[in-house]
This record gives C-alpha cells, sequence and structure tokens, in this order.
C-alpha cells in the first residue's frame, strides 16, 4: 500500500514567489456556458490562501481532449471569468501556456494576483510529459503545487514533470483526499464495508484484490455481478457478461472466503426484456434469470440485505452503482444503498463518478465524510498504486 506523508502549502514560505498551481478546472461546458463549477470551487481553498500569504498565483490545468492542438472550443476563457467570479478579483488568462505572452503576463504578475495559463493540452508535449515543455512551464514560477487530485494518475509534464524541477508541495484539495482515503485504507474504523459497482470486473480487479486484504466486507453490485455469479455456475439469462474473466470471478470468490471476508452478492435482480426504461420488468431470485431476461439492478430483498450490511459499518467506500441508474426504473438499487450510505452513522467515502452523481442528485451529498474529486485517480489509490502526480511532490 502506498502511503504518502507529503509538504502542503503550509509547510512552505510563497510570500513574494510566483507560485504554479495544477488545478483540475475540467468542468462541463454546453453551449457555451458551464454546467458544474464544482472542480472550480474546490480549488478555490488552496488558491485563496497562496494569495492570502503574498504569493503571485499562476494557474493551469487541462479541459477536455484538444489533442495536442490549440481549439478555442477547449480555452479556459470562461473558466477564468467564473474564478474572477468566485475570487471577486480578477483572473488574467494568457494566450498561451508557455509562449511569449504567458512569460510577459507572468513576469509581471504582483502578489496575491492571478493569472491563469491557456489550456496545458493545447501541447501534444503536456501528456507525453516532455522534458522541455515541462522545463518551459517549471521556468514561469518558484514553486510547484498539484492539487488536481483528478489527474494525479497521470504522469504529465503539468503534473508530474514540473515537479522534478521546482520544489513540489500538495494543495488541500489532494492533501484532504490522501488522508481521508488513505487512513482507510491502513487504519479503518471497524467493521470496514467496501461496496463496489459498475459493468465491469476488469475495471475492478485490483480494487477487489487490495480491498479482499482490508475489509470486513464487500457488497458486489451492478453489472459485474454477473460475471461472479456465473462462476458460481448460476443463471444469468442475457445479463451482461466477460466471459474471459469467470475463472478470475472464481479466484476473487476463493480469496474473499480464504480471507474470511464476508462477501455480499445480490440475492435478486430487477431484469428487463430490454435496454432500456420503459421495457417489462420482473424480478428474479439470485442467479436464477430466464434466458431474454436481462438483469438491470439488483433486486428489492438484495437492497434489505445491502442495507443491513452497510448498517453498522464503521468504515465505508463507495465506488459504483448497483444498476443502470440513468433509467429511473432500475435506479432503486443504487438510492437504496446511497441512502443506506448515508444513514449508517460510519466514516463515509464515495469515490467514482457515477456514485458521486448519485449521492449528489439525492440530495445526500452533506451527509457523506468524503466525495472524492477523481474517478481514475480515486479507483488507483484504492487498488494500492502509485500516483506519480503524488509521488513526485517534496515529502515532510
Amino acid at each position: 500500500m502506498t502511503s504518502y506523508n507529503k509538504k502542503s502549502i503550509d509547510d512552505i514560505d510563497v510570500k513574494g514567489k510566483k507560485v504554479l498551481v495544477r488545478c483540475d478546472f475540467n468542468v462541463p461546458i454546453i453551449e457555451g456556458k458551464i454546467t458544474n463549477d464544482k472542480r472550480i470551487v474546490a480549488a478555490l481553498p488552496t488558491i485563496q490562501k497562496l494569495a492570502e500569504r503574498g504569493a503571485k498565483v499562476i494557474l493551469c490545468s487541462h479541459l477536455g481532449r484538444p489533442k495536442g492542438e490549440v481549439n478555442p472550443e477547449f480555452s479556459l476563457k470562461l473558466v477564468a471569468e467564473r474564478l474572477s467570479e468566485l475570487l471577486g478579483k480578477p483572473v488574467v488568462l494568457a494566450a498561451d501556456v508557455i509562449g511569449p505572452d504567458a512569460q510577459a503576463k507572468a513576469a509581471a504578475l504582483g502578489e496575491g494576483a492571478f493569472l491563469l495559463l491557456e489550456n496545458t493540452r493545447f501541447h501534444k508535449e503536456e501528456t507525453k510529459n516532455d522534458p522541455d515543455f515541462a522545463k518551459a512551464l517549471a521556468g514561469l514560477a518558484d514553486v510547484y503545487v498539484n492539487d488536481a487530485f483528478g489527474a494525479a494518475h497521470r504522469a504529465h509534464a503539468s503534473t508530474e514533470g514540473v515537479a522534478h524541477i521546482l520544489p513540489g508541495v500538495c494543495g488541500y484539495l489532494i492533501q484532504k483526499e490522501i488522508g481521508v482515503m488513505g487512513k482507510a485504507l491502513s487504519d479503518p474504523k471497524r467493521p470496514f464495508t467496501a461496496i463496489l459497482g459498475g459493468l465491469k470486473v476488469s475495471d475492478k480487479i485490483g480494487v477487489i484484490n487490495n480491498l479482499l486484504e482490508k475489509v470486513d466486507t464487500l457488497i458486489i453490485g451492478g453489472g459485474m455481478t454477473y460475471t461472479f455469479l456465473k462462476a458460481q455456475g448460476k443463471q444469468i439469462g442475457k445479463s451482461f457478461l466477460e466471459a474471459d474473466k469467470v475463472e478470475l470471478a472464481g479466484e476473487l470468490l476463493k480469496k474473499a472466503e480464504d480471507k474470511g471476508v464476508k462477501l455480499l452478492l445480490p440475492v435478486d435482480h430487477l431484469c428487463g426484456d430490454d435496454f432500456k426504461n420503459d421495457c417489462n420488468t420482473k424480478v428474479y431470485p439470485g442467479g436464477q434469470i430466464e434466458d431474454g431476461w436481462d438483469g438491470l439492478d439488483i433486486g428489492p430483498e438484495s437492497s434489505k440485505v445491502f442495507a443491513d450490511a452497510i448498517k453498522g459499518s464503521g468504515t465505508i467506500i463507495w465506488n459504483g452503482p448497483m444498476g443502470v441508474f440513468e433509467f429511473e426504473t432500475f435506479a432503486g438499487g443504487t438510492k437504496a444503498v446511497a441512502t443506506a450510505v448515508a444513514e449508517s452513522g460510519g466514516i463515509t467515502i464515495i469515490g467514482g463518478g457515477d456514485s458521486v452523481s448519485a449521492v449528489t442528485s439525492m440530495g445526500y451529498a452533506d451527509k457523506m465524510t468524503h466525495i472524492s474529486t477523481g474517478g481514475g485517480a480515486s479507483l488507483e489509490f484504492l487498488e494500492g498504486l502509485e500516483l506519480p502526480g503524488i509521488a513526485a511532490l517534496q515529502d515532510k
């Protein structure tokens, strides 16, 4: 298990220094409007603290996938405007990332002032972690702060490369992520329950393997259920199956048994005769799904069994929905689990986009101890993998 004890912005003096802050401003933009500014808001504590302490704050981020070319559609212009509103101070946008405009504006920046560089992915060198690009980016500043947990699992120039050139520390967002999730994995309040959903076993193999070493109970829902049931020789109808992972699912079931981990699979399934919201539905007992029917959510009995297992938990990590929750008909299982987690009274950590959407849309976000800001990064963290964007920062 990778454990991080990294310096944060509280461990360094930034007065009068140019500080390059890697943020995650990869926000959804539809028809020229930011539809969700949560990631921008999440970065504010770090940005504001640096400004208060007299830093000259240079912000950078990627947005979307412009594929290494300048594309106005992926400009950070709207992000700069929203940041200005939230900070109540102007945020100047540079016309480029490491070009003459960025250099001139960085050189002219005053204490407590803000500059936002243009989209780092306008350069193909960013994702290749090109050393010359990293050097040019680092050349704009004296100190580096990484606060982009959502991109910390990528070894890119702005997330990892610059940390080998400038003294690098983490911002408050990354500090919280590694603090809360790290403690849950290394010293959890027990019983420790993990809930994993989503479609594919293959996406979660490493996570399941790592968690089986640590948890007391592992609850499995979502599409990957059916690969596990198939491994038990059960009937799954036309439910989603990763045929090449059946043997592995069997091995994971055996590992859970050997480790004394209580592994819960659904005891019933809400099935549809078609993959759409308004199809015909039928509830089948666990692993007894007839041909022509597709398991699209856990059934009502499973919701109760899972809720009971969640109830007395000291620590709960949840990643992935219980069914096709985008269809209202098949959202019940995910909602039941969200309710049980919210009411558990334990330490609750939600990681991964779909689980976050579920608890947010149901109004439970403020009842959770921690909602992770990184989909892929939180999965890799739960897997026990080293995140390059954090590993490269200075140790305490």
